[in-house]
């Protein structure tokens, strides 16, 4: 791989942006598109397709084969709650290949020895995520049912175009949310976005059964995910 295309591989790759490496399989010619700029691309379709996957491959075009090569972030999962539906939640998202890590102020719940061997950290979210800020590879999921603790994580994923956004709590609950998160000046088309209440609808009830609805939901964006493009074109329309 040429110096220069791996120089700004690696720059996306520390963003923490997807890009895909093209490799002409004639003459061995290569370049690099950003996820950003897949749009404009004349090989859109099928690197999309790369980038949604995460699986490279092969592509036959009319000038010959191509290699498609897709560099994605790990996918993260951010969990605003150190409750019993994070312990189980935590777990099983570190068995599907998230990079895990739990959020809460409350020290009382967020302690070692709730949550063994996952990135934990007992600090209020606005100074974490201004530190480690969400990205379109990243699904937030906050289930304090406390305002001081989720709206900021909210409005902060709306506007970094998570890849997923749920909120825990009834129908009655989210609509107060929303009345909040309006008055903070988030339109109606973003707010739509968040999944409330949280995970997918299989009638969950104990901690363990709702984790489970929860990483369902997550599994379904991540892989039905639009590109971060489209989804900063709805924020920035928003």
């Amino acid at each position: 791989m040429d110096r220069a295309l791996l120089v700004d591989l690696n720059v996306e790759r520390d963003a923490r942006r997807a890009a895909v490496v093209v490799t002409d399989l004639v003459n061995g010619a290569q370049r690099l598109v950003r996820e950003a700029e897949v749009a404009g691309d004349p090989l859109a379709e099928p690197i999309g397709r790369v980038i949604r996957s995460g699986k490279s491959g092969i592509v036959q075009t009319d000038h010959g084969d191509v290699f498609l090569n897709a560099h994605l972030p790990p996918p993260r999962l951010v969990v605003v709650g150190a409750v019993h539906i994070s312990q189980a939640l935590a777990r099983m998202a570190k068995l599907a290949g998230y990079d895990v890590e739990i959020i809460d102020p409350r020290t009382a719940f967020a302690t070692k020895e709730r949550f063994p061997d996952v990135a934990l950290v007992a600090e209020w979210p606005e100074a974490v995520l201004k530190a480690r800020p969400l990205d379109a590879y990243t699904a937030l999921c906050v289930i304090t049912h406390d305002p001081k603790i989720d709206d900021y994580p909210l409005i902060a994923a709306l506007k970094a175009g998570c890849f997923y956004i749920g909120a825990l709590g009834s129908r009655k609950t989210h609509a107060r949310r929303v009345e909040r998160l309006t008055d903070a000046g988030m339109s109606a088309q973003a707010l739509d976005r968040i999944e409330a209440p949280i995970g997918a609808d299989i009638g969950a009830s104990t901690p363990g059964e709702i984790a489970v609805a929860i990483l369902a939901s997550v599994i379904e964006a991540f892989r039905k995910r639009k590109m971060f493009a489209e989804r900063r074109g709805e924020t920035e329309a928003a």
